[in-house]
């Protein structure tokens, strides 16, 4: 008997395409409709009786695996990998199915993006000419600034080649040796403290786990320039977001950027408010070309064991 599939993520049924390619596949594929992410009791209800489920923002931990043990593969839309405790899906015999790097030049162009923002002050000056003002204030240009990779994974690397087509210099850190792009793509490897230091835009590229929560806080704003941004398209719990709301406060640096937040919706309207920061609703991996990627990753991991997460986990960044 073909086996059936629970496609939970919310965002995935949006696109008819993905919902059409699916059920192709698995003609009994049932969808979330809710426009929204499930979790507890609602999460469970909805995967039992599958043996297979695509889910994207759910939390997926020993407890939703206990409650559904039929389930026996997970095929993840979107990169992130925090969202699914690992070690209860082995010890229950689960195969998550995940492809990295799929929506790395969507968010890649978004961090682009949010640099040119800053530099030049685009919001604040729109802001202000809907209001009635002229303002003709100056700002700095990317081609001739230093740029610091934060993690030279998947979206990291194309960071990197992006800003060195805008003429800017490139360095890096990563606890990982990536010696040979280095080489080819023109980045200098720093340490962590020089790249703080010495980097008129810090950008981060990380995957969330023990070793990268809280990793920007006060300590680390402190060692930026004041004249620094901070980008964050990457994951919200890499960032201490009271810390940086008073480096902002105290133009420690001089402003930030993110598409992530520690709890989403964020719930400090205070940072939001800032005029010097911006401030999107995770949209990073949500251009369509990368929802079709990100959406036929997941149908093909369905049936491909080679894409367990156990044998690609060295490479799980962003």
């Amino acid at each position: 008997m073909r086996s059936r599939v629970a496609v939970a993520s919310h965002s995935f049924p949006k696109y008819e395409t993905l919902r059409r390619e699916l059920l192709q596949r698995y003609p009994d594929a049932v969808f979330n409709e809710t426009r929204q992410p499930l979790a507890g009791d609602a999460l469970i209800a909805f995967l039992n009786g599958f043996e297979k489920a695509i889910t994207g923002l759910e939390v997926l931990d020993a407890s939703v695996f206990d409650a559904v043990p039929e389930l026996k593969i997970v095929s993840k839309y979107g990169v992130g990998l925090d969202m699914i405790d690992l070690a209860a899906a082995r010890a229950r015999g689960v195969s998550i199915r995940w492809t990295p790097g799929v929506n790395r030049q969507a968010v890649a162009e978004l961090a682009i993006a949010f640099m040119i923002a800053l530099a030049r002050n685009l919001l604040p000056a729109a802001r202000d000419l809907r209001d009635g003002k002229w303002p003709q204030g100056s700002g700095r240009q990317l081609s001739s600034a230093v740029v610091g990779i934060v993690g030279c994974g998947h979206v990291g690397k194309s960071v990197a080649r992006l800003c060195r087509a805008f003429g800017a210099r490139v360095v890096a850190y990563d606890i990982r040796r990536y010696d040979d792009f280095y080489r080819d793509a023109g980045i200098t490897p720093v340490s962590f403290e020089e790249l703080l230091g010495g980097s008129d835009f810090v950008t981060l590229h990380l995957p969330l786990d023990e070793s990268t929560r809280v990793m920007f806080g006060a300590p680390q704003f402190a060692g930026m320039k004041p004249t620094s941004f901070l980008v964050n398209t990457s994951r919200g719990g890499i960032v201490d977001e009271t810390a940086l709301a008073r480096a902002l406060v105290d133009r420690t640096i001089a402003g930030a950027a993110s598409d992530v937040f520690g709890v989403e919706p964020p719930a400090d309207r205070d940072l939001l408010k800032l005029p010097n920061f911006v401030g999107t609703p995770h949209i990073g991996g949500s251009s369509i070309e990368a929802a079709l990627a990100m959406g036929r990753a997941a149908i093909a991991a369905l049936d491909d064991p080679d894409r367990d997460v156990s044998k690609t986990l060295a490479e799980a960044v962003p």
